[in-house]
Order: C-alpha cells, then sequence, then structure tokens
C-alpha cells in the first residue's frame, strides 16, 4: 500500500511556482548586509550552544555540460584549473576551523558537492581530506555520513576505493535516465555499464548507501522510454532514489538553451511519467520520503522519518538535524546558529577574498524570532506530514491557533480538497497532499506572502 496517491486533478490545481524549502527563510531573503562579521559572530555563539558539526565543500568543476543543468559549475577540459581552486579552499579551511571549538565538535556529516567531486585527481582528494582533517576533528571509525556526489563517468579504476580510504561511506550518482536519445538530447552520454560498475564497485569496497538520481520531463522522455529506465534503476537496487522535476527555465540558465523546447513531453505526458514512476517505485518497496525522495524501508532516511528526526538542508533530506553546517567553497550556504550564509559566485571573486585573507561570504540572512518559529514548522511538515500544534506552542512560547491563524484559515481550503486534515491540535498530510507539500508549506511562508513576484520552479 502507497503512502503517496497521485491525483491529477488536484496536481493540475496547485501545479504553481514555489519554494523548495532547503532553508526557510530562502535564499530570495540573503542581503549582502549579512557579511563576514556578521557570520563570525553566528559561529561564536555556535559554540556556547556546542553539538556536532557538518561540513560541505563545493567542487565546481565538470568536463563536459549538461544541457539540463542550473548549478553553478566551470566547464572544462583542462584539469589543472582545479589546483588554484583547491589551494584556496584548504586556506577557507583553515579560516573556518579558526571559527568553531573543532576539539569538542566532531563532524558527524560531510559532503562533497558539485559539479563533480571526482573531477579532481587521487591526490588532490587525498589532499583536501588531509586538510579537512588537519582542521577539523573527523571521525575515524566509520560512524559518520560522510557522502560525495559521482560521476560514473569519472569513476574509473581505482577512484572508487580512495574514496572509500579517505571515509566516505555514502555516494550518489547522477542517472537522469538510460534512453540514447534523451541523453544525446541532454548531452550526458552515460552508458548502464558505467553506472554498474560504479554501483558494484562502491558495495564490494564497503559504502554503506547509494542513490540514484533521476530527472523527469527530459527531451524526448515519454512512459514507455522511463520505464524502460525505470527496469535498469531497480535492477541496480539502489538504497535511496532521486526523482527530479526538470524545470526549463532558458531565460535564467545559458545551457538549457540548447533544449528544444518542442522535443519536451507534454504536460500530460510529464504528469504520467511521474505518476507511472511514483507506482513502480513504490511496488518495489520504495517509501516516498518527501520531495522527489525515495528510500528503502531499512534506510536512515525512512527509519529517521519513522521516529521523527528527519531534517532538510542544502542537501536534501538528513538525518543530522543537530549539526551546524559550515560550507565551503564558490557558492556554498552555510548554516550556523541562526544564520544562513553565502560565499561568493565565481572563481576570481573566491580568490581575491581568499588571498586577501578573508572569508569568502558575500550574503545571507540572520533568523530573528518568526523565522526560527517558522522554520521548524515547514522543516516538521516537508519531512513527517504531521504537525504537532501545542508542542510547537510549548517549545516556542505561543498559542499556535491564535499566532497561524490566518495561515490555518487558508488551509481549510486544502482541507476541503483533500490535502489534509486540521485536528484540534495537529495538521495531518494525507496521501493526496504529499506531493504538493511545498504549497502547504508555502501557506506558512512569511516572505512570500508579502512578495507576489519571486520566481521559483513549478512543485511538480
Amino acid at each position: 500500500m502507497s503512502n503517496i496517491l497521485f491525483n491529477e486533478e488536484l496536481i493540475r490545481r496547485y501545479d504553481k511556482a514555489g519554494p523548495r524549502y532547503t532553508s526557510y527563510p530562502t535564499a530570495v531573503q540573503f542581503t549582502p548586509e549579512f557579511d563576514n562579521a556578521a557570520y563570525m559572530a553566528e559561529a561564536k555563539a555556535s559554540n556556547e550552544k556546542g553539538g556536532p558539526l557538518s561540513l560541505y565543500f563545493h567542487i565546481p568543476f565538470c568536463d563536459t555540460v549538461c544541457f539540463y543543468c542550473g548549478c553553478n559549475k566551470v566547464v572544462t577540459k583542462n584539469r589543472s584549473r582545479a589546483a588554484p581552486y583547491l589551494e584556496r579552499l584548504h586556506r577557507e579551511i583553515a579560516m573556518q576551523a579558526r571559527l568553531f571549538d573543532v576539539d569538542n565538535r566532531p563532524v558527524e556529516q560531510l559532503h562533497w558537492g558539485g559539479g563533480t567531486p571526482t573531477f579532481i585527481s587521487h591526490d588532490e582528494m587525498r589532499a583536501l581530506m588531509d586538510a579537512t582533517r588537519e582542521h577539523f576533528r573527523l571521525l575515524d571509525d566509520d560512524s559518520g555520513e560522510y557522502s560525495i556526489e559521482i560521476d560514473p563517468r569519472e569513476s574509473h579504476g581505482e577512484t572508487i576505493q580512495v574514496l572509500r580510504e579517505l571515509g566516505f561511506n555514502r555516494m550518489s550518482l547522477g542517472v537522469q535516465d538510460f534512453d540514447p536519445q534523451v541523453q544525446k538530447a541532454v548531452n550526458r552520454i552515460q552508458s548502464e555499464a558505467e553506472t554498474r560498475y560504479a554501483i558494484e564497485t562502491a558495495r564490494a569496497v564497503g559504502f554503506k548507501s547509494v542513490s540514484i538520481d533521476l530527472i523527469y520531463g527530459l527531451p524526448f522522455q515519454s512512459v514507455a522510454t522511463f520505464d524502460r529506465t525505470l527496469d535498469k534503476v531497480l535492477a541496480l537496487d539502489p538504497d535511496r532514489l532521486s526523482v527530479f522535476n526538470y524545470a526549463h527555465l532558458p531565460e535564467l540558465f545559458k545551457t538549457q538553451r540548447q533544449i528544444n523546447a518542442a522535443d519536451l513531453p507534454s504536460p500530460d505526458e510529464k504528469l504520467a511519467i511521474l505518476s507511472h514512476c511514483i507506482d513502480r517505485l513504490t511496488d518495489a518497496g520504495y517509501v516516498y520520503i518527501g520531495m522527489d525522495h525515495f528510500a528503502k524501508p531499512t534506510d536512515e532516511l525512512a527509519i529517521a522519518q519513522a521516529n521523527g528526526t528527519l531534517y532538510r538542508n542544502f542537501q536534501g533530506y538528513s538525518t543530522h538535524a543537530e549539526c551546524d553546517l559550515v560550507a565551503m567553497g564558490v557558492t556554498a550556504i552555510s548554516s550556523v546558529n541562526r544564520c544562513y550564509a553565502q560565499n561568493v559566485k565565481t572563481l576570481d571573486e573566491y580568490a581575491e577574498r581568499i588571498d586577501a585573507g578573508e572569508l569568502a561570504i558575500f550574503r545571507g540572512v540572520r533568523l530573528d524570532d518568526d523565522d526560527v518559529l517558522r522554520r521548524e514548522v515547514i522543516t516538521q511538515l516537508i519531512c513527517h506530514f504531521t504537525l504537532d500544534m501545542p508542542a510547537i506552542g510549548r517549545q516556542f512560547g505561543i498559542d499556535f491557533r491564535d499566532y497561524f491563524a490566518t495561515e490555518l484559515a487558508e488551509l481549510e481550503t486544502m482541507q476541503a480538497d483533500g490535502l489534509l486534515e486540521l485536528h484540534a491540535d495537529r495538521i495531518d498530510v494525507k496521501p493526496a497532499g504529499k506531493l504538493l507539500i511545498r504549497n502547504i508549506c508555502m501557506v506558512f511562508d512569511k516572505y512570500l506572502r508579502q512578495q507576489k513576484s519571486q520566481r521559483f520552479s513549478k512543485v511538480i
């Protein structure tokens, strides 16, 4: 029995643009008034609170460009371009570490993202992890969640063995689609054999979890072609799956201009692909975690959701809500104490800041009490599909129904549509509302209410 219900009529009615809530407030609220000094004050306050750390490193380089990609990246065949960036990244590691009580704050979570982290050489990988270990307290007993995004086309030979030796125990692989026509249209030619090799090697050397990323809505996709991709993906037996909606925004992302809009599936076909995908994955035993993510019932994400400890941050769903997130490299966003802080976006700006002996932060936001409250409400809904209103009231010293009277009145329409149930003491998201959880969370977004012209991707 699936824990999610695909209701096409509701999806069509509610399919509007909105945030993905990897943070609240979202990046739209970040301002340049929040600078290095503001971040350093938040880091100091976080040490008084204590607790473990999470580290994120952005490796922006890619050998080839995938036309659908909206990430911050540097496309180059010149592998030597990574060396000066990495040298500065080592210096940023040292600067960030000085702000934290690293001896008493172990790194429980670590992630390399991109770009393509496996773009860099094995020696550069070793040097980056050595620099991290020199300045932060990494766990050496394999108990941390140390993950990396890999491109199977960049993981031949000993790469995966090297990553395991460095301490990585989880990996996510981009696949998107195995259909040759789709791959050609988005400029990502990747064989099933390459993907299988990466996964089988990862399991052989002791990786604990493997996740596969797919995208629906790409050129030439249909239910039939995507079903063949799902056959191949399910045969690989990943622990987690992410099935992302392709948002075609060529006015924002130049590389998407290489995609012919006429080749994209129709809205009807796109919805049919999603519906079929949900059926296939739930029939195969995967649990719908939320926001495009599926996991086996034995996976830590599913367990955390079941016991109420699931969290959401810039890497998606997480099991380490108690960690302050220190993010390094271009565009990286930290979440420390009561702030979000983002680094500069270009290699030149990053080099200029680091060479001057400064942190690379160029904007951010400090959360006020209302932000922290609303973040908790949104997190509970998006992670657990339920909200204990009296518990939130006790936690924040408010009368929930009084504080959120406007929001609760708006939710009555969603209740009438079958998305959720409003009880005296809680909000429960129903199976038909789980695909539309972003819409439910948007009701509690104060900034979205104040400013109607923001640009976000469609929820479906």
